[in-house]
């Protein structure tokens, strides 16, 4: 019997889209409709900020190209205690799994996150991601 993806999720953790300009991204989002700049981030050379409203968090970044159309949502995430085991089930599920291994980024919040992307039946990208 395989288990579910949402045996190793505890939640939804955000939805990502670029940006094509992070300021003023941030100013609309913050100034405009109120939601507060949760974490603003160096990955590389560019920066990342999570804007979040309640229960919802939307990461957006600067370095790939914005869609500037709608439905333009690059991602969801969904929180992932224990990073490893999700990775054997989705491998065990057969699960189009988009990286060869699970990916980090340690500048993110206080110690960095762990995460790995698989792929969706309409081609949407699902992450599955723990804060370390």
């Amino acid at each position: 019997m395989t288990t579910p993806m949402t045996a190793f999720t505890t939640d939804f953790q955000h939805s990502g889209m670029p940006a094509r300009d992070l300021d003023e991204t941030i100013e609309f989002y913050t100034k405009t409709l109120g939601f507060e700049l949760a974490g603003l981030f160096h990955n590389g050379e560019n920066r990342c900020a999570f804007l979040r409203y309640g229960h919802l968090t939307i990461e957006t970044w600067e370095g790939d190209p914005a869609p500037m159309v709608t439905g333009a949502i690059n991602h969801w995430a969904l929180n992932t205690p224990d990073i490893e085991a999700a990775w054997a089930n989705a491998h065990e599920l057969g699960l189009k799994v988009k990286e060869d291994e699970i990916q980090s980024i340690p500048t993110f919040w206080d110690n960095g996150i762990r995460y790995f992307n698989i792929y969706g039946p309409n081609g949407e990208t699902l992450e599955f991601c723990q804060i370390v």
